[in-house]
């Protein structure tokens, strides 16, 4: 297996901007710029900036596009009209995730897929072998640059780039727009909790968005954000990390989100028969959020979970919230779990520390 990695299409950016950059899913990217927690607090203040070039971005095609999706896809394809997306995932034959991933319709014949950058060539790979004269797939990584501009101010900085008169996208919405002298796509999506918008465009434009955002941004307070920020933002939204809190292991209903796994429809997908006996008699292990202590260690991935003395499951996403001041994670315990309110512990070098299960969305609102 190879060790290079791959430069986004905004190196020159961020290296300008003192962005400190680290190896992440093959690619090259910031982990942060200012500081972690200002950047977090920015987004959740007023606008963060976020580099997703290295999100996959795949376009499905022809008459049959529809067709095919519906036959992979566990949230139903079919039911998204004309601009409009949606979270969804592709599952394997035991109804684990090979990937989660936003979908969003185009037009009747066009959809566009936005996978994991760790997963894009294997989802791409999967995909092309299922062309034929009636859809094909289109997307290769790099070709494109992407970009998040999340928070409260989100729409009124961008309302600043986009010509006079041209509306902004309502939520899970996604529309062209002229941007820098050409078109591009721009979504009412992401993945802080916050307001904000996904914005996708080509290699030379790209640059340009992102610069004259900052620009633009600048006196309502955006400032642009790294990798840290965005794991802190995700997991304070309850938003799962492909890769520890799904996995080719960990179904959708397993990790808390069946309510995307739609079973009403009569067409199979992979897994669909495991998946709807999960969602109908309850999976032998499930996701519970948990919330630590003031002054305690926080919780990290891989630590054990225990009830009543008994190991339960062990955590799949851990850290300390910026904007509570004390630990917050998610972790896969067995079924039946403890209820809403009652008290765990998982073991930190050797040393077991309380924790309160939760609402999995830690911030009100988010």
């Amino acid at each position: 297996m190879s060790d290079a990695v791959s430069e986004s299409p905004l190196a020159p950016c961020h290296q300008a901007a003192g962005g400190r950059m680290i190896p992440f899913a093959g690619w090259n990217l910031p982990v942060q710029f200012s500081g972690l927690i200002q950047e977090h607090q920015a987004t959740r203040q007023a606008a963060g900036l976020f580099d997703i070039s290295h999100m996959g971005q795949i376009r499905a095609q022809g008459p049959g596009a529809l067709a095919c999706l519906e036959g992979l896809l566990a949230n139903d394809p079919s039911k998204l009209s004309d601009g409009e997306g949606h979270y969804s995932f592709l599952t394997n034959d035991r109804g684990g995730v090979a990937d989660d991933l936003f979908l969003y319709r185009l037009g009747p014949e066009d959809f566009f897929l936005v996978v994991n950058a760790s997963r894009h060539k294997e989802v791409l790979d999967g995909l092309k072998r299922k062309e034929g004269p009636q859809v094909r797939f289109t997307g290769a990584p790099g070709s494109a640059v992407g970009m998040a501009l999340q928070g409260p101010k989100a729409a009124k900085i961008l309302a600043k780039l986009v010509p006079q008169g041209t509306p902004l996208p309502e939520r899970n919405r996604i529309s062209h727009a002229n941007l820098e002298g050409r078109d591009a796509l721009v979504a009412r999506t992401g993945y802080t909790g916050e307001d904000g918008f996904e914005i996708f465009a080509d290699l030379k434009t790209g640059p340009k968005i992102w610069t004259k955002l900052l620009e633009l941004g600048k006196p309502e307070g955006l400032l642009p954000c790294g990798l840290g920020a965005r794991d802190s933002l995700r997991l304070e939204a309850g938003l799962p990390l492909n890769g520890q809190d799904l996995s080719h292991e960990i179904t959708p209903v397993e990790a808390g989100l069946g309510f995307f796994v739609d079973v009403g429809r009569p067409r199979p997908f992979p897994g669909r028969s495991i998946l709807e006996n999960q969602k109908k008699n309850g999976p032998a292990r499930i996701t519970i959020a948990l919330r630590g202590e003031v002054g305690q260690p926080p919780p990290r991935h891989g630590y054990p979970v225990f009830f009543e003395g008994k190991k339960i499951g062990e955590i799949t996403s851990g850290l300390p919230s910026p904007t509570l001041g004390h630990g917050i994670a998610l972790a896969l315990v067995n079924s039946p779990a403890p209820a809403l309110g009652q008290l765990v512990d998982f073991e930190v070098r050797g040393r077991n520390v309380p924790a309160k299960v939760c609402k999995r969305k830690f911030l009100k609102n988010k």
